[in-house]
């Protein structure tokens, strides 16, 4: 696609002819594209080209999550760093969103409510892909309220809002990698339920908040490294 960095509203944007995209849809898109071209995926990781690497390249080509497993230096984190070479180089979002909306698949109450009020006057800001990529290392005590998201008391308070208004939610590190990859390193550490917390989103696309009826239908590539070594020293891979 040309390059329409020039546009920062949402009516430029549909002048334009942009389609939204699933990251994992980018992914792999881009990825056949360097195929085709016979340029490298993966520059400065070697060992692995017979193993490891085919088989990243078949997960992307399925559009699948990704588990990486590994001992310790074998260059789990800096593959998964290096996949965001294969997203595209800049995407539109709505301009204040702290979820990357995409202006055409809005999924923020804030970001729907612009829309509504300014309509194709909506602005935009151009993301790059190396701001699209979140990492966090798995530990005893992350919490859901971490990755997920909770009450605000604070904002509540500002806004004077009830509890029960889904405008004092803090969203968590998940919610705001939509549109992102998002990494998990050392996944046994982190706690069964927590893991448990992640079979919605990874399964049905989308993401509950404690009691509230919102569904956050994200848009997330997950990488998750793993240690064979620490299975039975710390914690374990829930079996689903």
């Amino acid at each position: 696609m040309k390059d329409i960095r020039h546009i920062h509203t949402l009516g430029g944007l549909k002048a334009a002819g942009y389609q939204p995209k699933s990251v994992k849809e980018e992914l792999r898109a881009n990825l056949i594209e360097k195929i085709k071209r016979k340029e490298a995926v993966f520059p400065g990781i070697y060992g692995f080209d017979d193993t490891v690497l085919p088989d990243i390249e078949r997960a992307i080509l399925s559009r699948h999550n990704i588990l990486l497993l590994g001992l310790r230096g074998q260059a789990k984190t800096r593959i998964a760093r290096m996949l965001t070479g294969l997203l595209d180089e800049y995407v539109p979002v709505v301009a204040g969103s702290e979820l990357n909306d995409d202006p055409l698949a809005p999924i923020s109450r804030y970001a729907r409510e612009l829309i509504a009020e300014k309509g194709d006057d909506t602005p935009l800001e151009w993301l790059h892909r190396s701001a699209r990529y979140v990492e966090k290392l798995a530990t005893p005590d992350v919490s859901i309220a971490d990755l997920v998201g909770d009450v605000d008391p604070i904002k509540a308070a500002n806004l004077r809002l009830p509890y029960s208004d889904e405008r004092v939610i803090h969203f968590g590190l998940i919610p705001r990698a939509h549109r992102c990859l998002f990494v998990i390193n050392e996944l046994p550490d982190l706690q069964a339920r927590i893991q448990v917390s992640l079979f919605n989103v990874l399964q049905e696309g989308d993401m509950q908040i404690r009691g509230f009826k919102l569904r956050l239908p994200l848009d997330v590539e997950f990488i998750f490294t793993a240690n064979p070594e620490d299975y039975t020293n710390r914690g374990s891979i829930i079996t689903p």
